[in-house]
């Protein structure tokens, strides 16, 4: 490449960090917007080709947010937060260690983050109650919960994964087997160090200065939960859709058969299986828990679950238009760096992780150029779960809720942008679990060697 190319490609580059911005600024479906006229300006301005959008992952956002609704609308997200928080209390003492877990779980089987939201006063009311600094719980807890996007068969992150690995010969549940065990290791380390962090609460000086002044009262016990009356049939029709793409994803020869380019027949890609069952997940919430297509539209996970998917299709569209037309030179220009430290690529995806704030987003634009480096898929799943990044910068919703919540003061969103409360178990988590995954994928999928694609091209 001469001279001039590579400063085309650092003015296109400037261009599509420029729109990023503007989206940041704007929030929420402004970072969608803005993407698409990145696209445009890349299109028309530079003579680029349009990218393509994440279309599979779009449509299975889609489907998963229309049960998740469905069921939220049921009531049954009421009930799975009545359990988590049953859980919190059953053992107090533990709060620092169980209440991670809990918010992982939660997401693993809702697929969003949203419903950390609810038990946030609980995990706040439990530790005040027993004298537990309440930042080590809430900040580690909103860490897991942000990780658990990354377990979850139904999470829109994993629906954009998963596509890209699969033609590496990864399914959903290599996914799994590989995210679920080293998120699981790298939530305890950061537990343990969080259950030790700052000072216990009576000690604290700004807890101190809070109670002289009379600003701290104890937090009110949250609201008791009125279960509707279908909650609990929700929440199992959801699960049990869950589980069938888990035993779909699991076992090939009971899925249906579809014709391979090559000739012959194949089993079906997961992907149309997940968009299948959730979509029949939630129509068969509104047949039997008599609820109204009109309240599913109207919930508020339906209503984030929109905003994410059009937030990935302007970011990831206008990513993808930049890498696919540069991505020898991008290539050129990494591939030094990813042969001696591959583990770079898991800096640069919770980088942009944090620049976007999206991990559907981060997810489409760096897992393709690690792979297109000769990264190994099963690596590039290891160190994908660095997407946690979302929470480098204190302007995710359940870090202020978080902060917001605990009127100790302990949790603090931070006076210098990045020396907010989340920081320390977001470092600690992101590359215990990273590096966990590594080894994960070294011992039991396949060593050192990167898997080449499967292709779809007839042998002569």
């Amino acid at each position: 490449m001469t001279t001039m190319d590579w400063i085309l490609l650092a003015v296109q580059g400037l261009v599509v960090i420029f729109f990023i911005f503007l989206g940041v600024r704007s929030g929420g479906i402004g970072l969608g917007l803005w993407g698409g006229v990145g696209t445009l300006v890349l299109v028309f301005l530079f003579g680029l080709e349009p990218g393509e959008p994440p279309v599979s992952a779009m449509l299975i956002i889609i489907a998963v947010i229309s049960a998740a609704a469905a069921m939220q609308a049921a009531g049954g997200i009421d009930y799975m937060v009545q359990i988590a928080s049953n859980a919190l209390r059953a053992r107090p003492k533990a709060l620092n260690f169980v209440a991670p877990y809990v918010s992982y779980v939660l997401t693993i089987l809702t697929g969003t983050s949203n419903t950390f939201f609810s038990i946030i006063p609980v995990i706040n009311e439990v530790a005040y109650a027993n004298k537990i600094r309440p930042e080590r719980a809430l900040a580690s807890s909103t860490v897991a919960n942000a990780l658990g996007i990354t377990s979850s068969p139904v999470a829109a992150a994993t629906a954009t994964i998963l596509p890209l690995v699969e033609v590496y010969g990864y399914e959903l549940i290599d996914v799994l087997l590989i995210t679920i065990p080293a998120s699981i290791i790298g939530i305890l380390p950061m537990a343990l160090l969080m259950s030790r962090h700052g000072k216990d609460l009576d000690e604290d000086e700004e807890y101190r200065r809070r109670v002289a002044a009379g600003e701290v009262s104890p937090p009110a016990p949250p609201a008791e939960i009125v279960l509707e009356p279908y909650a609990k049939r929700s929440v199992a029709i959801f699960l049990l859709g869950v589980a069938a793409i888990c035993v779909f994803g699991l076992f090939e020869g009971i899925r249906p058969t579809v014709t391979a380019e090559e000739g012959g027949l194949e089993p079906m890609s997961i992907t149309p299986l997940i968009q299948m069952f959730m979509l029949t997940a939630a129509a068969l919430i509104l047949l039997l828990c008599r609820v109204k297509a009109n309240d599913v539209a109207g919930s508020t996970i339906f209503r984030s679950g929109m905003v994410a998917m059009i937030a990935l299709f302007g970011i990831a569209w206008m990513a993808d238009t930049f890498i696919a037309n540069n991505e020898e030179a991008i290539v050129q220009m990494l591939g030094d760096l990813a042969e001696r430290w591959p583990f770079m690529i898991a800096v640069a995806i919770f980088g942009v992780a944090a620049l976007t704030t999206s991990q559907s987003a981060a997810t489409r634009t760096m897992v393709p150029l690690g792979l297109a480096l000769g990264i190994g898929a099963g690596y590039m799943i290891a160190m994908w779960t660095a997407v946690v990044g979302v929470l480098f910068l204190p302007a995710n919703g359940t870090q202020i809720a978080a902060a917001e919540a605990d009127t100790t003061g302990s949790t603090t969103l931070g006076k210098r942008v990045v020396d907010h409360s989340f920081q320390l178990p977001l470092q600690v988590c992101w590359v215990a679990t990273a590096l966990a995954g590594i080894v994960i994928v070294w011992l039991f999928f396949g060593g050192h060697t990167p898997e080449p694609p499967v292709t779809t091209t007839p042998a002569p």
